[in-house]
């Protein structure tokens, strides 16, 4: 299961490096509003810099549907990524051209033409099989990016030797996009903490009534299963706080009245949640508990991110709304590691590898051959 490191390949000095990096920030009016991918690919820019090599970075930007479209321009990428690494070159947007997300051969020709070697470092992008992703692996000599090889050693951590208890914390708005991951983490975890939207399929797999809140009818027998099966260890909450008629937010209990739409676990759910994190050894942190976004609904998000950073335990936040979550409530430091890759943090956990992991691996048995 060894990723190729930098260190794997052959001398970079002199050498053009094609680094596929994870630029994917978000933008407001042309404007970067949070610097942190860019940012998270210097230690493996300077580590080929200093070994001598020519670095042309290439990422996605939004989704642009496979043509040009003005918004999702890697032009203010470009400009930040001059300022932090100067001499680095960025191509434009790759999925601009619909050969990326088809995994095109000749569009994989396009990438590497007049480069030697390969690393990847976007490990926000590698549950996709997309050609700049697994392409260019099967072509060049090619190795994992520091950023990448951290996340794979953190997340690999927590599926094999997490420090025990073992807490995991689970929110955001479909219960449907985190059934495969729960069925695996159900089986390794201590306790495992579910709010935010998902959390009202559960509760009605309980015999609660939701009212208007997010709620995923065809998922309420496998939740019930779910519950079943983990013998206790499912934590959910007991109170919400809802929106109701006239713009009205109250906390409710675990039963939602009709017309009444739950946004945010409760001052008491956040309590028992907040314990459930101080006194664990290992907490993954993926979702948000709440609409955050609106302040009447951020609170039970903020108790978790400053549980996060109080607990002695080792922390893990998995990327996505999460991470904005523990910057936005300024805990961003005292987390242990934020991952880059929400998507790709929890089909690695469900799985244990991912289709970019895999190309490298085939690639480095190539090279060493």
């Amino acid at each position: 299961m060894r990723l190729p490191q930098l260190e794997d390949l052959p001398d970079p000095s002199g050498e053009r490096v094609l680094l596929r990096a994870d630029f994917n920030v978000p933008l407001n009016d042309g404007h970067i509003e949070d610097d942190m991918r860019i940012r998270a690919a210097l230690p493996t820019i300077r580590w080929l810099q200093e070994h001598g090599a020519h670095i042309t970075a290439c990422s996605h930007l939004g989704r642009p549907k496979g043509k040009p479209d003005p918004r999702y321009s890697m032009a203010p990428v470009r400009a930040r990524l001059d300022e932090l690494a100067p001499g680095v070159e960025l191509m434009e947007n790759l999925r601009f051209d619909p050969g990326e997300e088809a995994n095109d051969p000749a569009f994989v020709d396009r990438l590497i033409e007049g480069n030697d070697l390969y690393v990847d470092d976007a490990f926000g992008a590698a549950h996709r099989a997309h050609a700049s992703i697994v392409g260019p692996p099967q072509r060049l000599p090619s190795a994992a990016g520091r950023l990448l090889a951290k996340e794979v050693e953190v997340l690999g951590g927590l599926l094999d030797k997490p420090r025990k208890p073992f807490a995991t914390v689970l929110g955001g708005a479909k219960v449907s996009d985190k059934l495969g991951v729960i069925d695996t983490l159900v089986r390794r975890v201590d306790g495992l903490v579910i709010g935010g939207g998902m959390c009202f399929t559960f509760l009605a797999a309980q015999g609660h009534s939701v009212g208007d809140s997010l709620l995923e009818e065809d998922r309420v027998d496998e939740c019930r299963r779910l519950l079943e099966e983990a013998a206790g260890k499912i934590v959910l909450p007991t109170d919400i706080v809802a929106l109701g008629p006239s713009d009205q937010v109250r906390t409710v209990g675990a039963d939602i009245p009709d017309g009444w739409k739950g946004l945010d676990i409760g001052p008491g759910s956040a309590a028992a949640f907040s314990d459930e994190v101080t006194a664990a050894g290992t907490v993954l942190w993926n979702g948000p508990m709440g609409m955050f976004e609106d302040s009447r609904f951020a609170a039970g998000t903020r108790a978790l991110a400053h549980a996060m950073a109080d607990t002695a335990g080792f922390t893990v936040v998995g990327g996505g709304d999460s991470a904005s979550a523990v910057r936005r409530f300024g805990v961003a430091d005292q987390i242990d590691w934020v991952s880059t890759g929400g998507g790709a943090s929890l089909e690695f956990l469900e799985h244990g590898d991912l289709p970019g992991l895999e190309a490298l691996r085939k690639a480095d048995n190539a090279v060493r051959e």
